[in-house]
C-alpha cells in the first residue's frame, strides 16, 4: 500500500467489517498461522496515584482505606510464586506514587535477576519513568539506564491512551503529553530496552483519533524498531469518572472493537503482534480476534488488578490449556513464547 496517512487510516473504519477481517487475517496466516502467549504475573507494586485520572478505576488516594504500596519483600515474594508457576515474565507496573524512588526499583529488579537470572522483567509505563525522572530530578536517559543496569529489559506500552492531547486533557489530563511518551519510548528504544504500545479505545474518541495515534506509533516504529507488539485495550467504564460524568455509560460494541483490532494489524504490520487482551475482551470476544487481526492472546498473567477495578469480570488467570484451546478453536497454532516473541514451545 502507498504511504499511510492518519485520513487514510481512518478510512479503513469505515470498511466491511468481515473485508478488513480477511484482509487482517491474511497478514497472520502469511506468517505461519500461529497464535502466541506468554507466562506471566503482572505485579501492581501500588495504587496510589497522584494522578487520579478520569479514565481509571484503579487509583487510590495515600489515606484511603484500600490504597497500599507493597514492600520490596512484598513484590519478591509475589515474582517467586510467579516463577515458580512457570512464568518467564514479569510484568511489573503500578500508579503515580511520590513515595517510590528509582533505589525501590533498582533494589527489587536486581534481587530478582540475581535469585532468577532467567526471567525476564518488563517494568514500568512510560509515565512511570516519567515521575520517577521528576521526583529523582534526573533525565530519562539518566533513570532508564540505571533501570537497565539494575536489570528492567523492556517496557509495557501503557500510558499512551489516545496519542491526541485534546482526548488526553479529558481523560487523562495529569499525565504525559503524546509527544512526551513517544520522546520516552524513542529514549527506551535507543538505549536498548524493547517496548510494547497500546491504545485504550472506546472512551470519548472517534476513528479519526485512533487513526492519529495508529499513524504515530507506525512512523515512531520506522525509525527505531523498538516497539514489539501492540495491545488495543478495550476501555471499561464502571467505576471510573468519565462514568460518573455521563461521557460513557457502556463498553464498545463487538464490532467496533474488531473493526479497531483489524485495522491495527493492518496499518501496523511492521511490529510483530497484535493482541486480543482476554481480560477486557473476555474468552470468546478474544477468540473472534484471532480471526480479525489479532496473532497473541497476551499471557496467563496471574492477577491483574487494572481492569477488573474497572468493571472486568474475567479470570484472574488463563491457564495454558485454556489458552490453548481458545487458540485451536479459531484454527489457529497456539505457541508459547518469550516477552521478545521467541517461540519456546509450540501446542500441536
Amino acid at each position: 500500500m502507498a504511504e499511510w496517512t492518519p485520513k487514510k487510516i481512518e478510512g479503513l473504519f469505515e470498511l466491511d467489517i468481515h473485508e478488513l477481517g480477511e484482509f487482517a487475517d491474511s497478514i497472520n496466516r502469511s506468517n505461519g498461522n500461529v497464535v502466541t502467549f506468554v507466562v506471566n504475573r503482572q505485579i501492581n507494586y501500588t495504587n496510589i496515584c497522584v494522578s487520579r485520572c478520569p479514565l481509571c478505576a484503579f487509583y487510590r488516594d495515600a489515606e484511603d482505606s484500600d490504597a497500599y504500596f507493597m514492600s520490596i519483600e512484598e513484590v519478591l515474594e509475589k515474582a517467586a510464586d510467579a516463577i515458580k508457576m512457570g512464568a518467564t515474565e514479569l510484568h511489573i507496573v503500578g500508579s503515580l506514587n511520590p513515595e517510590m524512588s528509582i533505589e525501590y526499583f533498582e533494589e527489587i529488579f536486581g534481587q530478582i535477576k540475581r535469585r532468577f537470572p532467567r526471567v525476564i522483567i518488563k517494568a514500568l509505563t512510560a509515565p512511570e519513568i516519567h515521575f520517577i525522572s521528576q521526583v529523582e530530578r534526573m533525565s530519562i536517559e539518566e533513570v532508564l539506564s540505571r533501570l537497565k543496569d539494575a536489570g528492567l529489559q523492556a517496557m509495557p506500552g501503557g500510558g499512551a491512551e489516545i496519542l491526541d492531547d485534546a482526548i488526553r486533557e479529558v481523560i487523562c489530563p495529569k499525565k504525559v503529553k503524546a509527544d512526551e511518551w513517544l520522546r520516552i519510548m524513542e529514549i527506551a528504544h535507543s538505549v536498548g530496552i524493547k517496548s510494547n504500545a497500546t491504545m485504550l479505545f472506546g472512551h470519548i474518541e472517534k476513528p479519526e483519533h485512533r487513526a492519529l495515534h495508529l499513524y504515530r506509533l507506525r512512523k515512531l516504529q520506522e525509525k527505531t524498531g523498538g516497539f514489539v507488539s501492540f495491545i488495543p485495550l478495550l476501555f471499561y467504564p464502571e467505576n471510573t469518572a468519565l462514568d460518573a460524568l455521563g461521557l460513557v455509560e457502556e463498553k464498545m460494541n463487538p464490532v467496533d472493537i474488531l473493526k479497531t483490532i483489524a485495522v491495527s494489524r493492518i496499518v501496523l504490520r511492521n511490529f510483530k503482534s497484535i493482541r486480543a487482551y482476554w481480560v477486557a475482551l473476555g474468552d470468546k470476544l478474544a477468540q473472534v480476534a484471532l480471526n480479525y487481526g489479532a496473532n497473541d492472546l497476551d499471557g496467563t498473567l496471574m492477577e491483574e488488578r487494572i481492569t477488573h477495578a474497572a468493571g472486568a469480570k474475567t479470570p484472574l488467570m488463563l491457564p495454558i490449556d485454556k489458552i490453548s484451546s481458545i487458540a485451536r478453536g479459531a484454527n489457529k497454532i497456539p505457541a508459547e513464547r518469550d516477552t521478545f516473541y521467541n517461540i519456546l514451545k509450540v501446542y500441536s
